[in-house]
């Protein structure tokens, strides 16, 4: 294991709970200079670990905020920005150009910006335009810097009194169950129930299914973390829209769906009939013998099970890394992309 994670993605992974009370003891100090009053809406920008954040906190707090909260990954805002918007630009390296074009965008609108990064052009452009930015630490894989990615938000929109929530509590709570768990999941043993699902899926192709209104970014996280750790092609799908369309794909070119292997993130706060229909889906594919396999943890809380269920993930995919006898760090394929766009 250890002569193929070069990079020590595994520690990494191991640190995710260290990392969430280093970021809770950072966004604690964070001082905002600016006004942030009469926001009527909230645009994060972001792409790849960056993005994902947004999409977490969302996740978090949708039934307490009462402002539109997009996630936007791309190069433009939306024409309904405007000077009462509060865009949040996230990129870990600073220099995610997608990131740097919406913040010259928001600047132009004269809307209220901050910024999330370790530094590069995006801390070079908060300073020359007086904007507030939250300066996180460095010397991660941008994907593994999840909790920088995410808490600094939550405790924006707290201290900007977007938010009127309690954060900390239920941030420490998490970080115990995933101590709890970690020492499991992090073991190449057959009694580690990650390390099992590995194996069966490694040489697969993943389909990750979850349902709209709860799971949805944790299928997304784990998509990213297979493609990424795993260098294995991913699929993720929602339903209940699924129903409406895909589930029909499951007919023609039946000689492909032993190649498949179907996920199923679950938890028990999910809409009833949410559940119903992932049981009906189930049947189906299991009258065409395709594998499949529910992904479920424990824990007090919806907000403690959502984050020790991304852990879980991020474990399943470093697994299906080392099975690979792949270093789950380098993303050889997005350096060849910026270097040739950068010579364009």
């Amino acid at each position: 294991m250890y002569e193929i994670d070069k990079d020590d993605m595994y520690q990494s992974i191991w640190d995710f709970p260290e990392n969430i009370i280093d970021a809770i003891e950072l966004s604690e100090n964070i001082t905002l200079k600016n006004e942030y009053r009469d926001v009527n809406n909230i645009i994060i920008a972001g792409m790849g670990g960056s993005a994902i954040g947004g999409d977490v906190v969302y996740s978090l707090i949708k039934n307490e905020i009462k402002i539109p909260f997009v996630v936007n990954r791309g190069y433009d805002l939306p024409a309904w920005a405007n000077s009462s918007t509060l865009i949040i630009c996230s990129s870990y390296s600073g220099n995610t150009e997608e990131t740097i074009s919406i913040l010259e965008e928001a600047k132009s609108l004269g809307a209220k910006v901050i910024g999330i990064t370790t530094g590069g052009v995006l801390e070079s452009l908060c300073k020359n335009y007086s904007f507030d930015f939250v300066n996180i630490p460095s010397g991660l894989q941008p994907r593994a810097a999840l909790a920088f990615s995410f808490i600094p938000l939550l405790y924006i929109l707290k201290k900007t009194s977007l938010i009127n929530v309690v954060v900390k509590d239920w941030l420490e709570s998490s970080v115990d169950l995933i101590k709890s768990k970690r020492e499991e999941y992090s073991l190449d043993k057959e009694n580690n129930p990650v390390y099992q699902l590995a194996n069966k899926l490694y040489n697969k192709l993943p389909i990750i299914y979850a349902d709209s209104a709860s799971l949805e970014t944790v299928a997304v996280r784990l998509k990213g973390q297979i493609c990424e750790n795993s260098k294995i092609l991913a699929y993720h799908s929602i339903y209940p829209e699924m129903n409406h369309n895909e589930i029909v794909g499951w007919e023609n070119n039946e000689e492909f769906f032993s190649n498949y292997y179907v996920l199923w993130l679950m938890d028990e706060e999910m809409n009833s009939r949410n559940k119903s229909r992932k049981n009906v889906i189930s049947e189906i594919l299991s009258d065409l013998n395709v594998s499949q396999q529910e992904i479920k943890v424990d824990g007090n809380s919806f907000k403690e099970r959502f984050l020790l269920l991304i852990h879980y993930g991020d474990w399943l995919s470093y697994w299906c890394a080392i099975l690979h006898n792949t270093d789950p760090s380098p993303v050889k394929n997005i350096q060849t992309l910026k270097y040739k766009l950068s010579k364009l």
